[in-house]
């Protein structure tokens, strides 16, 4: 007979908030009503994946009831503080007051199937497929100008953070901290303007990019790669001048080794000293 699952444990000082172990031996946290749990991928990494409103008990768990991913986790510390972090933003937006309310209005997205309301003026709004803020007119013009949406819709993936620093009192911490994150990587321009800071490498996903397509832009850079069955222990990339693409782009196909093949997070830069041009045969269906 299998010994029982230990009993979730309360986290100290954090009421509502339990760890475990699943039934297959994730750390496993229950907050409210939204399930965590570490998951393993592979080279030994972890994700926090989430579930909502799970029937069973924590110690019968598997992976296969969570459906929701949220980044990659460090360690078990991170697992934690993550949970916790959770537990903090759910206490402070009970705090916060906000309603939900019928709707059926019309939003960019299609009809509205629900809404929640922030304040006067503020309003989410959710569809079958989309969603995002609605501001009136008067909350609108309160918004920076270099943000500012005439019509006053904010769609839900990145422009909600616009409305989440125009009116922080209406957000919890963490998505306060989230929408900081959103307006340096998609507007660094509009966050140096506003706040006067200027954003160092590193701190923006757009002026990172922008910085490397600068950089190289007279490099060849991979916009395809396939391992190679001709040149076994290689990579066989199609690569253009800075990674263009489009219609009368010049095209040339290099060999890279499979164990060099690196892709950095705006594209592999072939290295001509190092990776030669290949004119044999393909393993791109249609290449000529």
């Amino acid at each position: 007979m299998n010994a029982p699952s230990p009993a979730p444990d309360e986290a100290a000082g954090t009421p509502g908030v339990s760890f475990g172990r699943s039934a297959d031996g994730l750390l496993v946290a229950l907050v409210g009503e939204t399930a965590f749990a570490m998951a393993p991928a592979r080279d030994g990494r972890h994700y926090l994946v989430t579930a909502w409103r799970i029937s069973h008990p924590m110690c019968e768990w598997t992976r296969g009831d969570f459906y929701g991913h949220s980044g990659e986790l460090a360690d078990v510390t991170a697992f934690r503080s993550a949970v916790l972090e959770n537990a903090e933003h759910q206490r402070e937006r009970r705090m916060l007051g906000r309603v939900e309310v019928h709707s059926r209005d019309h939003t960019p997205w299609g009809a509205s199937q629900g809404a929640t309301v922030y304040a006067e003026g503020v309003t989410a709004h959710s569809t079958a497929g989309h969603g995002g803020f609605k501001l009136s007119a008067e909350q609108n013009r309160k918004v920076h100008p270099l943000l500012r949406s005439k019509a006053g819709w904010y769609e839900e993936d990145a422009e909600w953070a616009i409305v989440a620093i125009t009116f922080p009192q209406l957000f919890t911490a963490f998505e306060r901290r989230c929408a900081e994150r959103t307006i340096k990587d998609s507007w660094p321009d509009a966050w140096e303007t506003i706040f006067g800071a200027i954003l160092k490498p590193g701190e923006s996903y757009e002026k990172d990019r922008r910085a490397f397509e600068q950089a190289h832009a007279r490099d060849w850079i991979v916009v395809s790669a396939i391992t190679s069955k001709h040149a076994p222990g290689f990579v066989e990339t199609v690569a253009t001048p800075g990674g263009k693409r489009g219609p009368g782009t010049e095209e040339r196909r290099f060999l890279v080794p499979s164990d060099g093949y690196q892709v950095s997070r705006f594209g592999f830069v072939i290295d001509e000293a190092r990776h030669q041009v290949y004119g044999g045969p393909s393993d791109f269906v249609g290449w000529k």
